[in-house]
C-alpha cells in the first residue's frame, strides 16, 4: 500500500471509526445504509439539476458520507458479503450516473464558460472517465488481482465535484475530474498489465 493510500485509508477511518458503532446500535444494516445514500443522492441530483448547486452539494456530502459508513458498518459488524459488495458497487453506478446527468440540467447557464456542444463533451468524459475508473478496479479484482492503486478514486470524485458545485465552478471540477480520472485509468491498467504478466 503506497503512503498516499494509507494516508486515505487513515482520513476515512477517522470519520467512521466514531460514527460506526453509534450506527450499528440504531440497527441499522449495511444495505439498509447504502440504500439510504442512494435516496440521499438522487435527492442531490434533482437539487442540482434544478440549479441550486450549493444545496445539492451539501446533499451530496451527506450521501457521500453513508457511501464511506456502508463499508466500514459492514466490517464493524463482520456482515462483508459478495451481494453487499455488488450491490454498493452497483449503486454507486446509479448514484454517479444520476449526479452526472444533473449538470445536464444546467447546461447553458452562467456557472458554464463553453457553448452547450463542450458542455455535454465534458461531462460525458468525466462520466467515462469515473465509470472507467471503477470498472477496472471490478475486473482486475474478479482476475483475482489487487487493484487498489490510483491517485482518484470515487472519495476524491465526490469532494471534487461537491466543491465546485459550492464554489460556482462546476466546469473546472469536471475538467479536474476528467484529466485525474483518466490518469487513474492509466495507473490501473498498466499495474493489472504488470501483474498479469508475473
Amino acid at each position: 500500500m503506497s503512503n498516499f493510500q494509507e494516508l486515505r485509508r487513515k482520513a476515512g477511518r477517522l470519520i467512521t471509526d466514531p460514527l460506526v458503532p453509534l450506527i450499528s446500535k440504531l440497527k441499522l444494516t449495511p444495505d439498509i445504509m447504502t440504500t439510504i445514500g442512494l435516496v440521499i443522492n438522487l435527492i442531490a441530483a434533482v437539487v442540482i439539476g434544478f440549479g441550486h448547486l450549493a444545496a445539492g452539494a451539501l446533499i451530496f456530502l451527506l450521501a457521500g458520507l453513508f457511501d464511506l459508513l456502508d463499508g466500514a458498518l459492514a466490517r464493524y459488524m463482520q456482515k462483508t458479503s459478495r451481494f453487499g459488495a455488488l450491490f454498493d458497487s452497483t449503486v454507486d453506478r446509479i448514484t454517479e450516473g444520476a449526479i452526472f446527468l444533473s449538470f445536464i440540467f444546467i447546461t447553458g447557464t452562467g456557472v458554464w464558460p463553453f457553448n452547450v456542444t463542450l458542455q455535454l463533451a465534458l461531462i460525458f468524459l468525466a462520466m467515462i472517465g469515473s465509470f472507467l475508473t471503477s470498472y477496472i478496479r471490478a475486473r482486475a479484482e474478479g482476475l483475482n488481482i489487487d487493484c487498489t492503486v490510483g491517485l482518484f478514486t470515487r472519495v476524491e470524485r465526490v469532494i471534487i465535484l461537491a466543491l465546485g458545485l459550492l464554489l460556482n465552478q462546476v466546469f473546472i471540477a469536471l475538467a479536474i475530474v476528467v484529466v485525474l480520472s483518466f490518469v487513474t485509468v492509466g495507473q490501473r491498467f498498466v499495474h493489472v498489465w504488470r501483474q498479469a504478466r508475473k
